[in-house]
C-alpha cells in the first residue's frame, strides 16, 4: 500500500542552503506549518548525523500552527569541487487522539500512517563581492560599536561629575560677578577710547604733533592692558568651571 502524501508544508520544500564560510557553525532555518484540523507528529533524520544538529528534531504540531527546525552544519574543511551528498527527510503521521507516550506512537505506527518529505543539501560560498560587502558592513557596525561604548564609557563620568546644588550655586554667584567685572572693564575701556579721540583733537587744535603722538601712543597701551585684563578674567571663569566639573 502506498504511503499518504506529505500533510506537512515544508519550506524550503526540496533543499536546504548552507552558505559559507564553514569555519564555524553554519545555520539553515526548516519552518514546518500543519494545515490540517489534526495535531501531527514529526521527526528530522539525516543521513550525516555527525555533521548536523537539529533543534528540535522531533515533536507535534497543533492543528494551524508552525515551528521553525534550526539544522545546523558543523565547522569543517570546505572543498568547492565536492558535491554534498547529504540528505535529510521529514517523517510525520498523525496524532492519535489518546496519544500519551510519543515514542510508543512512533514504535507502534504502521508503514501506511507514516509520511515522509526528502530534502537535499547544498554547501555555497559567498562571492567576493559579497565578502567585500559584508567586510564593509562589519566595518560600519564595528565604528557603531564603537560609537556607542564610547558614550556609553563617558555617561558615568559626567554622572560621577555632577555637583550638588550649594557648589553650583557658588559657581553662578563667581561667574556672575566676573561677568560683572568684564563688562567694567568695557566700559572704562571704552571710555577710555573716547578720551582718547577728544585728546587727539586737542592736541590736533594744539599744533603739537609730537604731544599727540605721545598721548595716542599712552592710551592705546591702557586700552590695550584693559583687553589683556578682560582676557584673563574670561580665562578664569572658564578655568573655575571646568576645575570645578574635573572634581
Amino acid at each position: 500500500m502506498a504511503r499518504p502524501e506529505q500533510v506537512l508544508v515544508l519550506e524550503p520544500q526540496h533543499e536546504l542552503k548552507f552558505r559559507g564560510p564553514f569555519t564555524d557553525v553554519v545555520t539553515a532555518t526548516l519552518k514546518l506549518t500543519n494545515p490540517t484540523d489534526r495535531n501531527v507528529c514529526f521527526k528530522v533524520k539525516t543521513t550525516a548525523p555527525r555533521r548536523y544538529c537539529v533543534r528540535p528534531n522531533s515533536g507535534i504540531i497543533d492543528s494551524g500552527t508552525s515551528i521553525n527546525v534550526s539544522v545546523m552544519l558543523q565547522p569543517f574543511d570546505y572543498d568547492p569541487n565536492e558535491k554534498s551528498k547529504h540528505k535529510f527527510m521529514v517523517q510525520s503521521m498523525l496524532a492519535p487522539y489518546d496519544m500519551t507516550d510519543m515514542e510508543g506512537v512512533w514504535k507502534e505506527a504502521k508503514p501506511e500512517e507514516l509520511m515522509d518529505s526528502k530534502l537535499r543539501c547544498a554547501f555555497e560560498m559567498p562571492l567576493e563581492n559579497d565578502k567585500t560587502h559584508e567586510s564593509e558592513s562589519n566595518k560600519t557596525v564595528s565604528s557603531s560599536a564603537s560609537s556607542v561604548k564610547t558614550e556609553h564609557s563617558a555617561l558615568p563620568k559626567s554622572a560621577s561629575a555632577s555637583l550638588d546644588d550649594g557648589e553650583v550655586k557658588k559657581i553662578m554667584e563667581e561667574c556672575k560677578r566676573l561677568q560683572m567685572e568684564v563688562q567694567r572693564l568695557r566700559e572704562e575701556n571704552k571710555q577710555i577710547r573716547d578720551d582718547d579721540g577728544l585728546h587727539k583733537r586737542k592736541v590736533t587744535s594744539l599744533g603739537t604733533p609730537h604731544s599727540s603722538s605721545m598721548a595716542t601712543s599712552a592710551m592705546r597701551d591702557e586700552g590695550l592692558s584693559t583687553r589683556v585684563l578682560a582676557f584673563c578674567v574670561l580665562f578664569f571663569v572658564f578655568g573655575v568651571i571646568i576645575g570645578k566639573l574635573a572634581l
